[in-house]
C-alpha cells in the first residue's frame, strides 16, 4: 500500500485564530505577579510600604493573579492581533446604532442573562459539594461577584448591542422565550444553556483549585531543592500546574465578544459531555482516585508521587525521570496557555493550529496520560498483590480510553463547526509530527481516517 501524500495540502497548517504572543503575554504577567508575591517582604522593607511583612500567598492573591494574566493577553489581542476587528466577532464598529433602536433587544437579553445567573446560583445552592472543602472559596468569590456582575452587565449589553450585526444572540432567544413577547428559536436557547452550563460548572471548579497551588509556588524554595531531583521535579510540576490552572481559569471567565473570545458553541453531543464530566468533581470520585477506575491501589504513595519512592535510591535515574515528568507537564501547561483567552472544555471558540498543536491535535491529553503512567507506575505495588497490579493497569488503561473518547467527541464537534478545523485536521494527518505517523499506521491497517482524503471536505 502506497503512502503518497496529498499534493493539495499546503506546506503549513491554516493560520491559528490565536497568536502565540497572547499566551506568552499572560505567562509573563503571571510570573511577574508570582515574583512580586514572593518578594513582597523585601519590597515592604525597602520602600516602607504598609501591610504585612510576609509573602502574599493567600487565596485572594491567587485570584489577583488572574488580573495579571488577563491584562497582558487583552492588550496583545487588541493592540497587536486586533481581534476586535475580525468578522468572527459578529461586530461592526462602524454602524453604532442609537440606543433607542436596540434597547428593547438589550432588555430582553438582560432578562435572559439574569435569569440564567439566578438558576446557576440555585444549582450551586442545591449541589452539596459546592459547600465543602475547596469549593467554599469559589462560592465566596462568586457571591462577591454577583452584584457587580449584574450592575456592569447593563452598560456592557446596551453598548455592545449597538454594534452587533445580529444582536439577537443566544441570550436574547432565552430572554424572548421567558417573556413570550417575540418569536424565539429553541435551538438558540439550547446553545445559550450549553455555553452557560460549561462556564458555571468548570468556572467554579477552576476558581476552587486556584489557592493551594498558588500558595505552594509562592512559598517554594527552589534553590534549596537543587540537590534533591525528586523534590525539585515535584516543585516544578506544581509550578506548571499553576500556569495551567491560572490561564485556564482566565479562559472560562473572559468570554467577551469584542475580544473574539466568546463561546461560539458548546459541544452538542451527549457523549462529549459524559466523557468530560467523568473527569471532574463530583463525578470523578466515582471513577478515578479511589473510585471504580482507581489505578494506584497498593502503591506506596497512592498518587502521582510514586516515582519519587521507587526511584529514590537511584540519583541519575531520578534526575532523568524528573526531567521527563517536568517536560510532559510543560507540554500540558503549554497546551493550555497557547489558547490565550480562549481555553475551556466542551466549546468551540476558534481553531488553534500553532504551539504544541503543530505536533498533535491533542497535546494536553497525550502528555497528561503519559505523565500518569510514568508518575504512578501502577504496575508496581508494595502489598505483593498481583490482582492490585493488574487492576491498576486496567484502570489506567480505562482512564486513557476516556481521554481518547473525549478527544474524538471534541473533534466531532469542531469538524461540524468550522472548515478551518477540517483543513487543520487533514493537514495534521499528513504533516503532524506525532499525528501523521499514527495516521499512516492506521491506513496500513485498513482503518478509515477521517479528513485524510480532502482538506476541504464538507461538513457531514
Amino acid at each position: 500500500m502506497t503512502d503518497a501524500r496529498s499534493p493539495d495540502l499546503p506546506p503549513a497548517p491554516p493560520t491559528s485564530d490565536v497568536s502565540p504572543w497572547v499566551g506568552l503575554a499572560g505567562l509573563a504577567g503571571l510570573f511577574a505577579w508570582i515574583v512580586l508575591c514572593r518578594e513582597w517582604p523585601s519590597l515592604v522593607d525597602a520602600f516602607g510600604l504598609p501591610g504585612p511583612r510576609a509573602r502574599l500567598d493567600g487565596p485572594h492573591a491567587a485570584v489577583a493573579a488572574l488580573l495579571f494574566s488577563t491584562l497582558p493577553m487583552v492588550a496583545i489581542s487588541l493592540l497587536v492581533d486586533k481581534v476586535h476587528l475580525r468578522p468572527s466577532t459578529g461586530i461592526d464598529w462602524s454602524q453604532g446604532r442609537p440606543v433607542h433602536e436596540t434597547i428593547r433587544i438589550s432588555l430582553t437579553k438582560l432578562v435572559g442573562l439574569w435569569v440564567t445567573w439566578a438558576l446557576l446560583a440555585g444549582a450551586y445552592a442545591f449541589g452539596r459539594w459546592y459547600w465543602d472543602g475547596q469549593y467554599l472559596f469559589a462560592m465566596e468569590v462568586l457571591r462577591a461577584s454577583a452584584i457587580p456582575l449584574v450592575v456592569l452587565s447593563i452598560p456592557y449589553v446596551v453598548w455592545l448591542d449597538r454594534y452587533m450585526i445580529q444582536p439577537r444572540d443566544h441570550s436574547w432567544h432565552f430572554g424572548a422565550m421567558l417573556l413570550g413577547r417575540e418569536v424565539h428559536d429553541f435551538e438558540e436557547v439550547k446553545r445559550h444553556w450549553r455555553a452557560w452550563i460549561i462556564k458555571g460548572f468548570f468556572g467554579a471548579f477552576m476558581i476552587s483549585i486556584l489557592p493551594p497551588g498558588f500558595a505552594a509556588v509562592v512559598n517554594a524554595d527552589f534553590t534549596g531543592l537543587l540537590a534533591n531531583p525528586a523534590a525539585l521535579g515535584m516543585a516544578l510540576i506544581g509550578l506548571l500546574f499553576v500556569i495551567d490552572v491560572q490561564i485556564g481559569t482566565v479562559g472560562y471567565l473572559v468570554t467577551f465578544r469584542p475580544l473574539d473570545a466568546h463561546i461560539r458553541s458548546g459541544n452538542p453531543y451527549l457523549a462529549g459531555w459524559i466523557a468530560a464530566l467523568i473527569c471532574y468533581p463530583p463525578f470523578v470520585f466515582a471513577f478515578m482516585g479511589s473510585g471504580l477506575l482507581g489505578y494506584d491501589y497498593g502503591t506506596p504513595g497512592r498518587g502521582d508521587a510514586n516515582w519519587t519512592i521507587w526511584l529514590g535510591g537511584h540519583f541519575l535515574l531520578t534526575w532523568l525521570w524528573a526531567a521527563l515528568l517536568v517536560g510532559l507537564t510543560g507540554i500540558y501547561a503549554w497546551a493550555t496557555f497557547a489558547f490565550g483567552l480562549r481555553f475551556s472544555n466542551l466549546t468551540y471558540r476558534g481553531v488553534l493550529t500553532n504551539g504544541p498543536y503543530r505536533f498533535t491535535r491533542h497535546p494536553a491529553y497525550l502528555s497528561k496520560n503519559l505523565f500518569w503512567w510514568l508518575s504512578t507506575m501502577p504496575f508496581l505495588v508494595v502489598n505483593a498483590s498481583p490482582n492490585d497490579a493488574v487492576r491498576n493497569v486496567l484502570g489506567l488503561l480505562a482512564v486513557n480510553f476516556i481521554y481518547y473518547w473525549r478527544a474524538r467527541t471534541e473533534e466531532e464537534h469542531l469538524w461540524h463547526e468550522d472548515a478551518k478545523y477540517r483543513a487543520y485536521h487533514a493537514w495534521m494527518s499528513e504533516h503532524g509530527t506525532i499525528t501523521a505517523p499514527l495516521v499512516r499506521i492506521k491506513k496500513r491497517l485498513g482503518v478509515r481516517v477521517r479528513g485524510f482524503e480532502a482538506a476541504s471536505a464538507p461538513a457531514e
